[in-house]
């Protein structure tokens, strides 16, 4: 099993889960705009469509064990 997944949207971001972290309770699902994000049989968040992400962090900003990472090609 990958410790962390990255997935490259539109823009030069990367979404990086840690699988390690996700506990996959689907809040970060929930609250993806672009429907980018679902939860894998093992119960673990994955970005599904990471092409079709605007980086809008809410995914991260809502994560209650923080772990997902959107970063930008400047080292945000």
């Amino acid at each position: 099993m990958k410790k962390s997944d990255k997935k490259e949207p539109k823009g030069k971001k990367t979404i990086e889960i840690n699988r390690d972290l996700c506990k996959g309770c689907g809040i970060c699902v929930a609250f993806c705009q672009k429907k980018v994000l679902e939860v894998d049989e093992q119960d673990k968040a994955v970005a599904l469509r990471p092409e079709d992400c605007n980086a809008c962090t809410l995914c991260e900003l809502r994560c209650p064990d923080m772990a997902l990472e959107i970063k930008g090609d400047e080292g945000e």
